[in-house]
């Protein structure tokens, strides 16, 4: 397929694009800056042009439009900065693909649209999964929110498939050999602290299998993701002792429901990817860490937070 995929310099474009490329698609990839990307045919374009936006989706004509750009991450940015960018980034770029006839379009979208962090938050149900309410709880958020209501109302009155995907938190592959994660964290320093990984409820997801998704997505039948959206995640929850062990100290919001969740398990299911297209992650922490920083491997992070537990239990009062 002939495909454009917006926001293709950032942490998730990045890896989209290459892995798009590495699958035999022809890929252009539209960002403001260029990130020198093997195999990718870059356009440098501020998406909030719209006349420009539309001008390149006429000329180009892709068979598929994979939106990825706007304001990465909550509270980067004024409140309103956010929402107004996001919002009307993804109906710019959807209205430009509709009115080029584009016969595939995937947004994607966020988890924290059903609002987990707020104050008060509980889980309607462990684990999360696409029938969860949506209560979101800052402007990021709630971007997300209108953007998945924007796929749905192009789904219903533009030609072609429309969908969304909700990618958990990114792990891009640099990240995995220690760079910072886009909280500021490393991946050992989210492991050996539950805390800092039940801000987003233990989810990730490695940008090579975002890529993945996306791949499955466009070859799937088109009445099969017409209107639909995905929760996208590994099959394991970041956290080196099961999530049914840690929720009550770091994440109690989950509720009792997350008893259930031992061994690995994680909060969010990937069950309705895999049953109607297929895709499943190939990747996990474990093999990840091993594989691009064997000095921080799995048996380091567990150690670091046995070492962490004992260290917080040591120094609690009686």
């Amino acid at each position: 397929m002939h495909v454009v995929v917006t926001g293709s310099s950032g942490r998730l474009g990045r890896s989209v694009c290459a892995g798009l490329a590495a699958s035999g698609h022809r890929v252009i990839g539209v960002d403001r800056a260029p990130a020198g990307l093997d195999g990718v045919d870059e356009r440098a374009l501020d998406l909030r042009d719209e006349p420009a936006t539309a001008r390149l989706l006429a000329e180009t004509r892709p068979d598929a439009v994979v939106h990825l750009a706007g304001i990465a991450v909550p509270f980067s940015a004024p409140e309103r900065d956010i929402l107004v960018t996001n919002t009307t980034l993804a109906h710019t770029v959807l209205a430009g693909a509709a009115a080029a006839g584009v016969g595939r379009v995937l947004a994607a979208s966020s988890p924290t649209v059903i609002g987990y962090g707020a104050p008060g938050w509980h889980a309607a149900s462990v684990p999360l999964d696409e029938a969860h309410p949506v209560a979101p709880a800052n402007a990021y958020a709630l971007s997300k929110v209108v953007i998945e209501e924007t796929v749905r109302m192009f789904a219903r009155t533009a030609a072609g498939a429309y969908g969304f995907f909700r990618p958990c938190y990114v792990i891009s592959p640099e990240e995995w050999a220690g760079a910072p994660t886009q909280q500021g964290h490393t991946i050992a320093e989210r492991l050996a602290d539950p805390a800092l990984a039940a801000v987003s409820l233990f989810n990730y997801l490695d940008a090579r299998d975002a890529a993945g998704f996306v791949d499955a997505w466009l070859a799937a039948p088109a009445d099969v993701v017409d209107g639909e959206g995905f929760f996208v995640g590994a099959a394991d929850a970041l956290a080196t002792r099961p999530v049914a062990d840690l929720w009550r100290d770091v994440a109690p919001g989950l509720g009792e429901g997350a008893d259930a969740l031992g061994g690995t398990s994680p909060v969010f299911s990937i069950d309705k990817a895999a049953r109607l297209l297929g895709w499943r992650p190939e990747r996990d922490w474990r093999s990840e860490l091993a594989a691009a920083a064997p000095e921080v491997s799995p048996a380091a992070a567990l150690a670091a937070a046995t070492d962490l537990t004992t260290l917080q239990t040591e120094s609690s009062p009686a």
